[in-house]
């Protein structure tokens, strides 16, 4: 029964931590105020995460896992690689439409040269999670010819993603994020 209340604690510490790290990012990623916020001590929390590196790097990680199994959900749910490379922008909206979140790892990519190495190697594997996906579903759709191209696609889009998002952060407006699709979409960077 106590691990089971350990990993109850651990889950709603996590899922506020991503929370504020994804409004405030890692330098906004407050011990007390977290602790606070889940309603437990803060040498509670650090019952569960040592430290605050270690807490940062338990989020990021559970956020490539997490996006990491959303991108294959795609894939099996929807089977047609062209449909799931119009629908992989979706997965970077919806932090948007989270109170004008962003991707965490973005945002702690932002903050790189602030990160303890810990949180760097896991901000690193979410950027591979999502270019290792891009270039199977561009090889798997026929949109690119080789690995060597898929990549380099793999990234562009990555890229070009990751900054609509920032970019419509910027302004609290979703429907740049929008526009910013579609014009990838008629430029051929994502497939129309």
């Amino acid at each position: 029964m106590k691990s089971q209340v350990s990993t109850n604690s651990s889950d709603k510490i996590l899922a506020a931590a991503t929370k504020i790290a994804q409004a405030h990012g890692y330098g906004g990623l407050n011990v007390r105020d977290l602790a606070e916020e889940v309603g437990i001590k803060a040498a509670s929390l650090y019952y569960h995460f040592p430290s605050k590196a270690d807490l940062a790097a338990a989020v990021a990680k559970r956020y490539w896992e997490d996006s990491a199994s959303t991108l294959e959900a795609l894939l099996t749910d929807v089977q047609d690689p062209l449909i799931c490379l119009r629908k992989y922008p979706e997965t970077f909206r919806r932090s948007l439409e989270n109170d004008n979140r962003m991707c965490l790892s973005s945002f702690m990519a932002a903050e790189y040269d602030d990160l303890p190495d810990v949180v760097k190697t896991e901000v690193q594997i979410f950027a591979d999670v999502n270019v290792a996906w891009l270039g199977k579903v561009l090889l798997a759709a026929g949109v690119v010819g080789n690995s060597k191209e898929a990549k380099r696609r793999a990234l562009a889009i990555y890229a070009a993603v990751a900054g609509a998002q920032l970019m419509a952060r910027s302004r609290s407006d979703i429907k740049l994020f929008d526009t910013m699709i579609a014009t990838y979409r008629a430029t051929g960077l994502l497939p129309a």
